[in-house]
């Protein structure tokens, strides 16, 4: 019986994996039952577990709940509006609400013809969760394409509404997933569906007033290495559909001008190459216009062509002779090319940081859009209008809020739109800063730090580092709600930017990537030792923080990468925070039937092979517990999660509590039974109480939960 004393003893069910000559206890292999009564019981014991062990903290995390929340203003909240064919769209949170409203009017916010067009609040009210994967309005803006999960399983039913009455029409999809493309005249509708796996592998069409039943299917992606993506050019004349695995793709076009037409293939595939397109209208009108393709077909850090949209094979593919990107220079990372009438907008990373660049779509005149605040992320946030002449692009730092301007795409000009509001918060009080720390290889690790202006970086600070890198995605830098009330009690916050990730570009991911991706974990830790003053291979570094007080926090792959970290080096953290885990590494990639294995064999490798499965071996948390005392876990899961099964976490901990010791940190696991996402809750309060849950473990362990915060006091200079 669980007592707030005695953590949940999991049953023992003795199993043996046998591959490659290894034979591997797996006592806990039954909890992959979902279904099981047993599994639901041991969750639920855990969770009660979690409670009665983190009640002591219920003080701090009232008090850090409450300070998130008076973050957020009490009162209705609309995004930037952005245009679409002729009028404007934006979202509206209401006083008091969870969830969105979104919204569209002829002249933006407070026009007297504003409309309410969908509202998370409604859809959210018999689950309380609620996710909209779908918003497509039709190109004449009659009607409304949109699909809601409301369970948290990434499963989205997907319905029309005509937008002239608010009402949904008969038409029902009960299971879809996000991508979706208008017919030119608005009769047909191009959905994507996921197979029992979850993969989006299928386009159908479904004419506008008909039964589901009478759909047809145009495109299914039979391999299961690949996912599908589906989308409307912003010319409006194309649907792009494309196949795409880790390292390969291949895209095919339907002129939504002749939804019934079958769709063409633009280059086959072949392994190791990648590309995507869009699509520029005729300049000189009535032509097909042209493909621009981002690829890496000799250019290992991607460069830009383009095609005759009406011939878009590879023999018709020509460079597109821009300074910007490869092959005029090999710094610079190349992830997407958007047209914008007489405009490229291309997204890049250089040096590390995002950037945006503007072009003629000859590729000259480039304008260079960076960040315009220290140690920023920009991004495109709203360019769905093909003849703006303009887009909207978002910015932000770990201390600076989001800021939304209207980006002039023949000037380059900046002009301001919105700024998040943050009640009672100012960035002044602040510091944030990228530093690079040495890996044991001589690689420089960027490093974004932010603490409080009081707050010395002279090794006497507690720290949270927070880690990801995989999928080549970039940790860039967000301001979170959360993140002022561990500052204010002199945290440090410090995110590496390890290899795995792709803040370096292509190669950086290469170097964290199947058999060489114990280097994201050494790398991690290399970071950390550098900020405690113990940089790799020695040397004189001054410690920026104090090294007996470093939290570890990663989720998903970065939840392995905490998992990986624990068990190399237990005694370098004071504590850590593993979300929502991919910990059972060899046994996850060994089921092609789990969401997210086959297509990720490019990823992780495929553990049937005997070289990938020594080093997915070597480093998989479930497969290798750590020796000696072990620093205070918090692990999170989610039964509804699609990404990272409930049963991962759950063997992990069951196994931890079964080779643990009487030196070792209490563990936590946070089982969420009802719905909730792969992220955790939705709905913005919710999100803080959760984030506040974190918090105060964090603050528990490096020891300062109950300091005064510096914000009530003077600031120093």
């Amino acid at each position: 019986m669980t007592t707030p004393d005695s953590p949940p003893a999991a049953p023992r069910i003795a199993t043996v994996r046998r591959l490659h000559g290894d034979a591997d206890p797996d006592d806990y292999a039954w909890m992959r039952d979902h279904d099981d009564p047993e599994f639901t019981g041991y969750l639920a014991a855990e969770r009660e577990y979690y409670q009665s062990r983190r009640a002591r903290l219920d003080g701090l995390t009232g008090q850090l709940d409450s300070e998130i929340a008076a973050r957020i203003p009490n009162r209705a909240q609309d995004s930037v509006a952005w245009p679409l064919g002729g009028l404007q769209y934006w979202t509206r949170t209401p006083e008091g609400g969870e969830n969105r409203q979104h919204l569209r009017s002829a002249t933006g916010p407070g026009g007297a013809d504003e409309r309410v067009l969908l509202d998370e609040n409604l859809i959210a009210a018999g689950t309380g969760y609620v996710e909209v994967g779908t918003f497509e309005p039709s190109p004449d803006g009659r009607l409304l394409a949109w699909a809601a999960d409301t369970t948290g399983a990434e499963i989205y039913r997907l319905r029309i509404r005509d937008l002239t009455t608010g009402a949904d029409l008969a038409d029902v999809i009960e299971r879809s997933y996000p991508g979706a493309a208008w017919s030119a005249a608005g009769d047909f509708l191009f959905y994507l569906v996921p197979d029992a796996a979850n993969r989006p592998f299928q386009v159908w069409r479904h004419q506008v007033g008909s039964d589901a039943a009478a759909d047809v299917l145009v495109f299914a992606e039979n391999d299961a290495r690949f996912e599908v993506t589906l989308r409307a050019s912003r010319s409006g004349a194309l649907a792009i559909i494309t196949s795409a695995s880790r390292d390969t793709t291949e895209v095919r076009l339907i002129g939504l001008a002749d939804p019934l037409a079958d769709p063409v293939l633009v280059r086959p595939r072949e392994r190791g190459l990648e590309y995507r397109v869009d699509h520029a209208r005729d300049t000189d009108g009535g032509g097909p216009g042209w493909l621009y393709i981002v690829t890496d077909a000799g250019a290992s850090e991607f460069t830009l062509m383009r095609a005759p949209a009406d011939a878009p094979g590879a023999a018709n593919w020509a460079p597109v002779a821009c300074p910007a990107v490869a092959p005029a220079r090999d710094d610079t990372r190349l992830h997407g090319c958007d047209v914008i009438g007489e405009h490229l907008l291309l997204t890049l990373r250089r040096d590390g940081s995002p950037l945006l660049a503007i072009t003629g779509l000859d590729g000259s005149g480039v304008i260079d859009v960076a960040p315009g605040v220290p140690v920023g992320s920009i991004w495109v946030e709203h360019d769905e209008d093909y003849a703006a002449g303009s887009v909207i692009v978002g910015q932000e730092s770990l201390i600076e809020p989001a800021a939304w301007y209207r980006l002039d795409l023949a000037t380059g000009e900046r002009s301001l739109l919105k700024r998040r509001e943050v009640p009672g918060y100012d960035p002044g009080d602040y510091l944030t800063t990228r530093v690079f720390a040495p890996a044991a290889d001589g690689t420089p690790i960027p490093v974004t730090l932010a603490r409080h202006r009081s707050t010395p970086l002279d090794g006497t600070a507690g720290c949270l580092l927070y880690g990801y890198g995989a999928y080549e995605a970039c940790s860039d830098p967000e301001f979170e709600t959360w993140l002022p009330s561990l500052l204010d009690r002199g945290v440090v916050y410090a995110c590496a930017h390890i290899r795995g990730g792709g803040e370096g570009g292509r190669s950086w991911w290469q170097q964290g990537r199947l058999r060489a991706k114990p280097t994201t974990f050494t790398d991690f830790i290399d970071v950390a030792d550098w900020l405690a003053g113990q940089p790799a291979g020695g040397g004189g570094q001054a410690a920026l923080v104090d090294g007996d007080r470093i939290v570890s926090r990663g989720l998903s792959a970065g939840g392995l990468l905490q998992g990986a970290v624990y068990s190399i080096r237990p005694s370098r953290w004071r504590a850590v925070v593993a979300e929502v885990p991919f910990v059972d590494c060899v046994n996850t990639m060994l089921d092609p039937t789990i969401p997210l294995t086959i297509n990720e064999w490019d990823e992780w490798g495929d553990p049937r092979d005997p070289g990938d499965y020594a080093c997915i071996r070597s480093y998989s948390p479930y497969d290798n517990p750590p020796a000696g005392p072990r620093p205070p876990l918090l692990v999170t899961g989610a039964l509804h999660d699609p990404r990272v099964g409930v049963h991962e976490p759950a063997k992990w901990v069951a196994r931890l509590r079964a080779t643990g010791g009487e030196q070792d940190g209490e563990i936590w696991f946070r089982a969420e039974l009802g719905p909730g996402a792969h992220t955790g809750p939705s709905g913005r309060y919710a999100q803080a109480s959760y984030e506040a849950e974190v918090s105060a473990f964090v603050l528990d362990a490096i020891g300062i939960g109950d300091r005064p915060r510096m914000s009530d006091h003077r600031v120093l200079s």
